[in-house]
């Protein structure tokens, strides 16, 4: 299956409307673009790593894309890696993280969410200029590198100082943006107040509203540099239902495992997504 047309790559924060796509933002699928991509072997192949990725997604409660996104770039790319988790993941967890929005702290939320709607675009840049190859790399690297501070537990212990706060934001924008991994970095820095006096809830709305402006910021940027086409719709769709029926599985089979058990289990499955994906191992994947 081709990928997506190539939407036109243009530095961050250039303006005009010569920059405008010369395509519709959003290109709906028709029943030929669901036929081909049905047709194309590989859909087996994403579809179980979507169910996989749902299911510890499910029962851990983090983790989906950090296992989706080094395996789907590396059947198809990374650009329907990202737009397909991306279209799939916002839809699912939106509906959850809305009643969220009266629980939040949004004197901690605002700071760190306008940093990384700066970082996005940058991030999207990256996407869309760098070697496929080169990214596949990135995404393991990031994901390898940001797997150990997330398994021994550790937390940010220093004051949540705003040049703090918008650096934690620019990283999860950019890592947003170029490969669809912005949790990581913003769990670790807020988690470091769970402990304090009503806090935790405090977190955990700060966490899932975060998630929700960043889909925001990320399907607007996305659609204006044309990554909505009609393959990635219709990718989004077909692998978006393995994914769905795989946080439904987690989510009911694994209500009465250990909080141990089931972290270890998810970020040994994250730590071997990550390095099959290196591009080494095409000939396992491919």
């Amino acid at each position: 299956m081709a990928g997506p047309r190539s939407p036109q790559s243009r530095p961050p924060g250039a303006a005009g409307t010569e920059d405008a796509p010369d395509h519709p933002v959003i290109d709906l699928p028709d029943s030929a673009t669901f036929a081909e991509a049905i047709a194309d072997r590989r859909l087996i192949a994403a579809a179980a790593i979507s169910a996989l990725a749902g299911l510890v997604r499910g029962f851990s409660g983090f983790g989906g894309a950090m296992i989706y996104m080094p395996l789907v770039a590396a059947i198809y790319d990374p650009r329907i890696a990202a737009v397909t988790i991306l279209a799939v993941d916002f839809l699912c967890s939106t509906p959850f993280a809305l009643p969220e929005v009266r629980r939040c702290n949004w004197r901690e939320v605002w700071p760190i969410s306008i940093a990384m709607a700066i970082g996005v675009p940058f991030g999207t840049w990256l996407l869309l200029t760098l070697d496929p190859i080169v990214l596949r790399w990135g995404i393991a690297i990031v994901v390898l590198s940001l797997l150990p501070p997330l398994a021994v537990g550790w937390r940010f212990h220093g004051e949540p100082r705003i040049p703090v706060t918008v650096g934690v934001g620019l990283f999860a924008g950019v890592s947003a943006g170029a490969v669809q991994i912005a949790g990581p970095p913003v769990i670790l820095y807020w988690l470091s107040r769970v402990g304090q006096a009503g806090s935790a809830v405090s977190v955990r709305a700060n966490i899932m509203v975060f998630f929700i402006l960043c889909g925001v910021v990320l399907v607007a940027v996305y659609a204006w540099q044309g990554l909505f086409t009609a393959q990635t719709l219709a990718l989004s769709l077909l692998l978006g239902m393995p994914y769905i029926a795989g946080v439904a599985s987690g989510s009911f089979f694994f209500r009465s495992a250990s909080d141990r058990l089931y972290r270890g289990i998810a970020y040994a499955i994250i730590a071997l997504a990550a390095l099959l994906s290196i591009p080494l191992f095409d000939p396992i994947l491919r």
